[in-house]
């Protein structure tokens, strides 16, 4: 637990506020040009006449010597700079979703590791309204249309390719958990404090062997002098369905309210709307991102769709040991999803594949 006395504001280029960075957007939007999508086709090419699956997708086996400078300036706005970043002009109108994935974890393989997102080992998601109840405490907030509340995912690294827009709605909305902490601290320091302590967060059902249902992680951390957020209210709340996990005080609740309502004031976020081909990439560690909720297209082949990647990252920040409670570690040390023992990394092309028996894509867990 980190003393109040300790408590300093946070400075540096990843605390920003909303409407200042939405008028920057040059600085953060990385356009494709010609050369670029050629590089992309050739590597996509490459490897579809290896036939090698996208799952094994390796950053050696995907050649992008133009288009790899700008992947590594997007890697250092991540991680030494504000933490987020779009990469545009992904010519998904004119790929097969086979074609889309191979391109958009083969960009991945540059930025880091691919690690699973479920129980069922899905290395590449489908952000897709499969009609779920995001209220029972196993859902996940991505398979339905509503309204997401800002957050952090559980790796170094997020990214969601746009392959469909919503016929409305679906708005991304992302703020720097630095400048909360700040307004936080300013604000309110008591609550600050209760944040730095462990909260307790359901697995939603998806538990490796031999851990309990919940896991305890703060929600501010600090590691050799840096900010580390890590924010997720449902399952905080979900949690409380355990007997075992101490309830809820008045104070704690109090705080959730306040860094909600902070992430909430249009003078802290901005938003970013996803283009078919957009990539938006973050660093969980310093960003908290939201949507709003949706309406599709009835058709099928009309519905918004998004592919998800949750990155492990060699050059993301040490972290404190109550990370690795939730999970375990990559062979390179850093966080490694929900990799439950037993089970194959796969990478499903249908998004509504409803576990890696209907994928060929796979790699065996380590």
């Amino acid at each position: 637990m980190t003393s109040a006395l300790e408590l300093q504001a946070v400075a540096g280029e990843r605390v920003w506020r909303g409407p200042h960075m939405e008028a920057q957007s040059s600085a953060w939007t990385y356009p494709l040009d010609a050369q670029h999508i050629a590089e992309l086709d050739a590597a996509i090419a490459a490897i579809e006449s290896r036939d090698i699956d996208v799952i094994e997708i390796r950053r050696e086996q995907f050649s992008l010597p133009r288009l790899g400078a700008v992947l590594q300036a997007i890697e250092r706005d991540l991680q030494q700079g504000r933490g987020f970043a779009l990469l545009r002009g992904i010519p998904v109108q004119r790929y097969s979703v086979r074609q889309a994935a191979i391109a958009y974890f083969g960009i991945g393989a540059h930025l880091g590791e691919a690690v699973s997102q479920n129980a069922r080992g899905h290395a590449l998601g489908h952000v897709y309204n499969l009609g779920f109840d995001p209220t029972l405490p196993t859902a996940r907030g991505y398979q339905s249309g509503n309204k997401l509340n800002f957050h952090t995912d559980p790796t170094d690294l997020v990214g969601l390719l746009c392959l469909r827009k919503a016929k409305s709605g679906g708005t991304s909305s992302i703020v720097s958990a630095g400048a909360v902490f700040n307004q936080m601290l300013a604000q309110r320091p008591d609550l600050v404090q209760v944040l730095t302590q462990t909260i307790y967060r359901d697995r939603r059902g998806e538990v490796p062997l031999g851990r309990e249902p919940w896991y305890r992680l703060p929600v501010f951390n600090f590691r050799d002098g840096r900010l580390l957020t890590n924010y997720v209210r449902s399952t905080i709340e979900k949690a409380q369905r355990f007997d075992q996990v101490p309830r809820l005080s008045a104070i704690q609740r109090e705080a959730f309210e306040l860094i909600e309502a902070i992430t909430s004031d249009p003078a802290m976020y901005m938003n970013m709307t996803f283009e078919p081909g957009d990539i938006q990439l973050l660093n969980n560690h310093y960003i908290l991102h939201s949507r709003t909720s949706y309406e599709d297209f009835p058709e099928p082949e009309r519905r918004r769709h998004l592919l998800r990647l949750w990155l492990a990252s060699e050059q993301g920040p040490p972290l404190p040991d109550p990370y690795f409670e939730f999970m375990d570690k990559t062979a390179a040390g850093r966080p490694n999803g929900y990799l439950m023992s037993g089970v194959q990394l796969t990478a499903p092309l249908d998004p509504e594949d409803g576990g890696p028996g209907a994928s060929t894509q796979r790699r065996a867990a380590s």
